[in-house]
């Protein structure tokens, strides 16, 4: 595959192309590498020379259509075959690449690819001790927790029984079972013959006659309706009654059932195997939180390139200025442009993290550093996902109203966006609930300290800190100018303080309801407002935070590139830090107006300082003209000559409508003037 990096037309955007500090091309050498910067421009090349991926800006389809031609695409990606299996195990990266530039181009059909080819294979290959040759058809199931299907062992047939006890067991918002799933990977809660139930577990089972699509005896399997995007994709549910699978197809990793009928695993203790079921359960949050940054990545670059070339009033009535050049808009969307490039060093590291875990999972790995690695990588997915996914979801609509009109227009695509990133909020667990994950991970981690006087460390070092919890909790705001705020150590010692007071609030909080005479249940159902939602979230930022700080005071990012990164990563530091003002006074963090005023002409002196680097940095992420598809987001920068010519380009745009003779018959109106004789 061959790498090319071309300069982008000439066009009005020249004269904020020309101000960078830093060479775009130099940034996406940085940010991708050569092998994945060749194997995007392969993937985009394809697609766009594709007859059958051509399509309109802003089309209107139905939804069966939408679904067959989603279908048809999938089908040709399966021809190319872009990555073979040794592609990956030699860089795992390659598939979020390639899912990355599907993604981009449509996610439904970037879903269809992978449910079917990606997680399915991921799954029996990680969790299961014999290899799968992947179908077409296959997908994943869901995931619930709570009145699932249960299973029991038959030990003379060595056989599970898959069954659903009642509606609310159903299977729903599964990815292709609507219409095209033969198999799927159902989660289940396991019972032996000896009534014992021993958790969570996965199994294979066939849903679907592959020879004619029908529904196999005992299962009801159907299509969940249209939703609010990602319409390509089918989306289905499915019951169970007493449904008989082979012992064979449970994917047993982490725990088996002899033909005895014997429950075993590899994990003499039961918290380490729970810990490494976390970990492979954590993989789909991983992936969404990665999504969510692509989907910024689109919407930013839209919007920024539409600030750029729309003019709009100022200081004189004969000169009209960029709209990018006006404060409010800088403040509006610069932030977002800098949680892209934060967000997106996170997702790479985290998925580096959750390799490493399944290479582990693979080497049967049973230590108690792989099970706590589990723990940790769980609990950051349990963060992130929600962290990405608000923020992209608050970015895009940002971006939206920043276009103004035209951000409204489907053919601009950003209504698109935002209905596909939508989902990213609730599937693989509602973002609220999802936190108390991290919360109840964070406060073990203190209440080990406490009790069993453990030291507090992880495997990837993110609570590491805490080891330190009460020497930070005694330490103040100590910058003295809006110039040293603007060094992301100021406002990651902060978010160190907010780590350390929210945990003690958190804990104390549980404590004062539990002496109140609240069960453990209740007492954290009540405690999650204040504080145990901001002390993961706070967590999840600080996180954040920390890598990318670490990332632009490494050696190894070039020094041509640091400046403009270092300006990023105190912008999104700052930014994100700004949300917490009254807890960082509450807490006694800050003292006096200069804290907060200091922080706040900061983030405005980083917008500015940024704005004449935000199209060499979109154009850095940005993908070609024909995945973005969106006439005032392309790279030309010739925003009312696309626009205008995308208009005309639309069906029956200057026809009138098939109704017209109704409107124009001699029957009354509404409206219409008829002079009195």
């Amino acid at each position: 595959m061959e790498m090319d990096l071309r300069d982008f037309p000439s066009g009005p955007l020249d004269i904020y192309r020309k101000k960078a500090s830093f060479n775009w091309k130099e940034m996406v050498m940085f940010l991708e590498g050569e092998d994945m910067l060749a194997l995007k421009q392969h993937v985009f090349r394809m697609l766009e020379n594709d007859p059958i991926f051509a399509r309109q800006p802003g089309e209107d389809m139905s939804t069966e259509r939408m679904r067959e031609v989603t279908f048809r695409r999938c089908k040709q990606l399966f021809r190319y075959d872009f990555l073979t299996r040794d592609d990956i195990m030699a860089n795992p990266w390659r598939t979020v690449v390639l899912n990355d530039c599907l993604g981009m181009y449509d996610w439904s059909l970037g879903a269809k690819y992978f449910l079917n080819k990606g997680v399915m294979l991921k799954d029996c290959m990680y969790m299961y001790n014999w290899s799968l040759g992947a179908k077409f058809s296959i997908n994943k199931g869901g995931t619930s927790v709570l009145r699932i299907h249960y299973t029991q062992v038959n030990s003379l047939f060595q056989e599970f029984v898959i069954h659903s006890p009642d509606f609310e067991a159903a299977k729903f918002w599964v990815g292709n079972l609507g219409k095209t799933a033969t198999h799927a990977v159902v989660f289940a809660q396991l019972y032996t013959p000896d009534g014992a139930c021993h958790g969570l577990h996965s199994f294979i089972v066939q849903v679907r006659d592959p020879k004619t699509l029908l529904a196999m005896p005992g299962v009801i399997v159907g299509d969940m309706g249209k939703k609010l995007g990602q319409n390509g994709l089918d989306n289905g549910f499915a019951v169970f009654h007493k449904v008989r699978i082979p012992r064979e197809n449970m994917l047993n990793k982490t725990g088996d059932v002899t033909p005895e009928g014997h429950y075993v695993t590899p994990f003499k203790d039961p918290n380490k195997r729970f810990g490494a079921s976390l970990g492979a359960l954590s993989g789909g949050r991983v992936s969404i939180s990665r999504m969510a940054v692509v989907n910024l990545k689109l919407a930013m670059t839209v919007a920024i390139r539409f600030s750029a070339t729309r003019h709009q009033f100022g200081p004189k009535d004969d000169q009209e200025i960029p709209v990018i050049e006006y404060q409010l808009q800088q403040w509006r969307l610069i932030p977002y442009l800098a949680a892209v490039y934060a967000l997106d060093y996170f997702s790479k590291s985290i998925f580096g993290n959750f390799v490493e875990f399944q290479i582990g999972m693979m080497m049967k790995d049973n230590s108690d550093r792989q099970a706590e690695l589990g723990r940790e990588i769980h609990a950051i997915s349990c963060s992130i996902k929600p962290l990405g996914s608000w923020t992209a979801q608050r970015g895009i609509q940002e971006c939206r109203e920043a276009c103004g009109g035209h951000g409204y227009l489907a053919m601009n695509r950003l209504g698109t966006i935002r209905d596909d990133n939508d989902p990213n909020c609730t599937y693989e667990g509602d973002n609220n609930v999802l936190l108390q994950q991290t919360s109840n991970y964070l406060l073990s981690q203190l209440h080990a300290k406490q009790q069993d006087g453990v030291r507090i460390e992880s495997p990837l070092e993110s609570v590491n800190f805490l080891e330190d919890f009460d020497s930070i909790l005694e330490t103040r705001f100590t910058a003295t100018s809006v110039e040293e705020c603007m060094d992301s150590a100021v406002p990651l010692a902060a978010y160190k303080w907010l780590v350390c007071f929210l945990l003690r609030e958190s804990e104390r909080r549980l404590a004062k309801e539990k002496a109140s005479g609240k069960a453990d249940f209740e007492a954290r159902n009540n405690s999650q407002v204040f504080y145990c939602r901001s002390l993961s979230i706070v967590y999840i930022e600080h996180t954040v935070v920390q890598r990318f700080h670490d990332q632009t005071h490494d050696e190894d990012t070039p020094a041509g590139l640091r400046p403009v990164l270092k300006q990023l990563c105190a912008l999104y530091s700052l930014w994100t830090l700004s949300n917490h003002m009254a807890t960082l006074y509450q807490g006694g963090y800050f003292s006096g107006w200069e804290p907060a005023d200091w922080i706040q002409q900061a983030i405005l002196t980083l917008c500015s300082q940024l704005k004449d680097e935000a199209i060499a940095l979109v154009d850095a992420v940005a993908p070609p003209d024909f995945i973005l598809n969106s006439p005032i987001g392309n790279a030309d920068g010739e925003l009312y000559k696309n626009l205008w010519s995308t208009v005309m380009q639309g069906n029956k745009v200057l026809e009138r409508p098939s109704w017209w003779a109704e409107f124009t018959s001699d029957k009354p109106v509404v409206g219409s003037l008829r002079p009195k004789l």
